[in-house]
């Protein structure tokens, strides 16, 4: 299967929000809430986009000729590449009813299982959504992230129980989403949390735990003094707080901040190719997610349509390490790319 056959046949099914673009950059959906768009004008979405843009890769072809490894390892467990799938929710209402989160979930965490990666699950107001979503990273052996909204402390210790029960090797949580409409004025509330707060939620976790939704250095400290084993560099695709600066433009200062401090940092926000992903390994992550292409990727050709997207990714990684002498994720460096000052 072709990547543009993955696309002809989502925009079939799509809805009227998504437009199932050649690249996903937040333009043909900007500010439509709910859908694809971001919050506000829909600036945050469009900015992440071109910030990785205007930053270059330096080409350096005078070197030995041998393969080159994509591979990483997260918390004990290897990978082909240093990429994952994002968590999505309410797919149904934001991409079109071909897919509910039960049904969208059970085949995007088999299919990147296959491709050898892994995938963030979702969250909802709908309990059988969790349900669903570590039962698919259960059926998987575990190569699973469950992603767990920011509600409150006796919601997420249930939360936690279905967890513990899917053999996953780390647990996440967005708390990043306590921005999202939807969970505003719930019984049970959910929203932001302190430092001693998400501290007892790791401790429940058992796993790595993963705080998504990290903008600055102080919120990645305090990620840290929380017990963080990982943070996920992101502004939740602009769908939270319009006017946010891009993940590629705070990412080196968060680097700086807690990297090489025994924190792994990931990073989302359009990263949409496999020269994307060698920009930000190049500024110090060890992996990014990627959410919604994965969408389009499923809904255009389910398990196939995922193997489909990875291997395109992820050949385009390979091609940008070879063409700037990098053999393995750890020779990438920050002289390999170029931004202007």
């Amino acid at each position: 299967m072709e990547y543009s056959e993955v696309l002809n046949q989502a925009r079939g099914c799509m809805g009227s929000w998504c437009k199932a673009c050649p690249v996903c950059n937040g333009v043909a959906c900007k500010n439509q809430m709910p859908g694809p768009g971001a919050k506000g004008v829909g600036d945050t979405a469009v900015r992440n986009y071109q910030k990785w843009q205007e930053i270059r890769v330096n080409m350096d072809t005078i070197h030995e000729n041998r393969p080159v490894d994509t591979s990483i390892e997260l918390f004990g467990r290897h990978f082909r590449y240093p990429i994952f799938a994002g968590p999505v929710g309410a797919v149904n209402l934001h991409y079109g009813e071909k897919y509910d989160d039960l049904a969208y979930n059970n085949i995007l965490v088999e299919a990147c299982a296959k491709a050898g990666i892994a995938a963030f699950t979702g969250d909802g107001t709908n309990a059988k959504v969790m349900e669903a979503a570590t039962e698919a990273i259960r059926a998987a052996g575990g190569l699973g992230i469950p992603t767990v909204k920011p509600w409150n402390l006796d919601t997420i210790r249930e939360k936690m129980e279905l967890v513990k029960n899917t053999g996953c090797f780390a647990v996440a949580m967005d708390i990043d989403a306590a921005g999202l409409p939807f969970l505003k004025n719930l019984t049970p509330p959910a929203g932001s949390k302190t430092v001693k707060e998400l501290r007892e939620i790791a401790d429940m976790a058992g796993v790595p735990f993963i705080v998504k939704g990290v903008m600055t250095r102080r919120a990645a400290l305090k990620a840290k003094d929380a017990g963080a084993a990982a943070i996920i560099v992101s502004n939740h695709g602009g769908c939270v707080l319009d006017q946010c600066p891009a993940t590629a433009e705070v990412l080196e200062d968060i680097v700086s901040a807690v990297g090489g401090r025994g924190m792994k940092i990931l990073v989302d926000g359009s990263i949409r190719s496999g020269v994307d992903v060698f920009k930000a390994i190049a500024m110090g992550a060890d992996g990014v997610l990627i959410a919604r292409p994965f969408v389009t990727a499923v809904y255009g050709g389910a398990a196939e349509g995922v193997q489909c997207y990875v291997d395109k990714i992820g050949a385009e990684l390979a091609d940008t390490m070879a063409m700037c002498g990098a053999f393995t994720l750890e020779d990438i460096s920050r002289d390999m790319i170029w931004r202007a000052e």
